[in-house]
């Protein structure tokens, strides 16, 4: 979503770093990192917690659906099966979070069963049984199992073989000893012919120990990504869920940027266009009394009359405009991008590279953006020029203004910026701000090629 990305910058749309922010620098280079790290401790407690609760989430989960399957033959098996689903629902209520705690992996609760209103316990086991998002929580519980015990005994293994062998010259001490006729040494097996007591198998010991810790890490990052695959696609809401989600949340802010619109059309014309007319009326009237009597003073009535006619007609030509100009409609965003920029205070180079147009409705939302984007240069900006450049990657449109202006720019402060990337997250856009205090500032906007 547009809030996601309005605070991050990219370097030629791959790399992403915070603006504002130093980087945190860090002493030890990651790969050495890694075995001290909390994420790496949490996401092994992850791995631990997983096998013991899992045994219980498929316990449950195979002993209530198959004392469900077993009694369908009469009506008892029903109520079993919803009522094995829904305990498999509250798991995943746990498991979620778990992985919130611990993987930092933030998944929404998927839609409640709801039952028919008035429906009674019948139809809450009706919605139950066909909500697939209850059955994928039952195969989660299935799945998981051979995983858990999978992930547990890998990671235990190298997390506890690697500090044992790297720490081994600290805690060899407490092997017993004997003493053989070579002196006292330390005991190894039943012959008395294993000793890890020279330096040099101390130091063989402790490397492969270091090798073991320093791969463990990556290993539990490396199990616990299917993890949070199987948590995000199993317990979370399905993608079909969520993209209506998407939906009904742009469309509110379609539906609210098209009242904002037109209560703005509304205010400009009351309080521009009407109010000029109104006035112009009752010129023409005071000049039709005076005609006969002072056709000096009506031949100078009209002559005001005539110029506030042409201020009417020139706000209304800017309100056509900001709706949506002719020129672009006839011409393409070329020159109603070059139109803009001509009425901005500073100078602005527009470069447009496309191979052809875009869908009308985006290449509407393209030109509003770069026109509020322009107005913002010239009205808190404080720059001396500005560019504009439009360009086609694959199936999206990008749009980049930049200015050499004080910047401080911020979309999440509520300017006009926040509703800019609201109304260009409402058709999959993206709205990037890169504007460090000082200057210089660059918007950069990306738009589906079709709406």
């Amino acid at each position: 979503m547009a809030t996601e990305y309005a605070s991050q910058t990219r370097d030629q749309w791959g790399r992403e770093d915070r603006p504002g922010r130093p980087p945190k620098r860090h002493v030890l280079p990651p790969a050495l990192r890694a075995p001290i790290e909390a994420r790496t401790w949490r996401e092994f407690g992850y791995l631990m917690l997983s096998l013991p609760i899992s045994v219980l989430l498929f316990v449950f989960a195979v002993t209530m659906t198959s004392l469900g399957m077993g009694l369908l033959i009469t009506f008892l098996g029903v109520p079993v099966l919803a009522a094995g689903l829904a305990g498999c629902r509250g798991f995943g209520v746990v498991e979620r979070a778990r992985a919130r705690a611990l993987l930092k992996l933030d998944v929404a609760d998927p839609v409640p069963v709801r039952a028919r209103p008035g429906g009674g316990p019948m139809s809450w086991m009706g919605a139950m049984l066909k909500s697939g998002v209850s059955w994928r929580h039952l195969l989660y519980a299935v799945l998981h199992l051979p995983w858990a015990v999978f992930a547990f005994s890998v990671s235990l293994f190298f997390w506890s073989y690697g500090w044992a062998m790297l720490t081994y010259p600290l805690w060899r001490w407490v092997f017993p000893v004997y003493a053989g006729t070579d002196g006292i040494q330390l005991y190894g097996d039943s012959t008395h012919s294993i000793y890890l007591d020279e330096p040099h198998e101390l130091a063989l010991t402790s490397a492969f120990g270091l090798l073991f810790t320093l791969v463990t890490p990556w290993l539990i990052r490396g199990m616990t990504t299917v993890d949070r695959v199987m948590v995000t696609g199993l317990l979370g809401p399905s993608r079909l869920a969520t993209r209506v989600s998407e939906l009904e949340s742009d469309r509110g802010v379609v539906v609210d940027t098209a009242a904002a619109d037109l209560r703005r059309i509304e205010r400009d014309l009351h309080d521009g266009a009407q109010a000029r007319l109104v006035t112009l009326a009752m010129d023409l009237g005071l000049a039709k009394e005076k005609l006969t009597e002072d056709p000096e003073a009506a031949a100078r009535m009209v002559d005001e009359a005539h110029g506030e006619v042409k201020i009417a007609l020139q706000e209304l030509r800017d309100l056509a405009r900001g709706i949506h100009p002719a020129v672009l409609t006839d011409r393409g965003l070329d020159a109603a991008l070059s139109a803009v920029a001509s009425r901005c205070t500073v100078p602005v180079q527009v470069e447009v590279d496309l191979p052809a147009r875009p869908a009308p409705a985006i290449e509407g939302i393209a030109y509003f953006t770069v026109s509020e984007l322009l107005q913002n240069v010239s009205k808190h900006a404080r720059a001396s020029r500005a560019t504009v450049d439009v360009w086609q990657t694959e199936d999206r449109l990008m749009l980049q203004v930049s200015d050499d202006g004080q910047g401080g720019a911020d979309a999440t402060a509520g300017s006009g910026l926040a509703g800019l990337a609201e109304r260009l997250d409402a058709v999959d856009g993206i709205l990037v701000i890169t504007s460090p205090v000082g200057g210089p500032t660059t918007v950069t906007a990306e738009l589906p090629w079709r709406g």
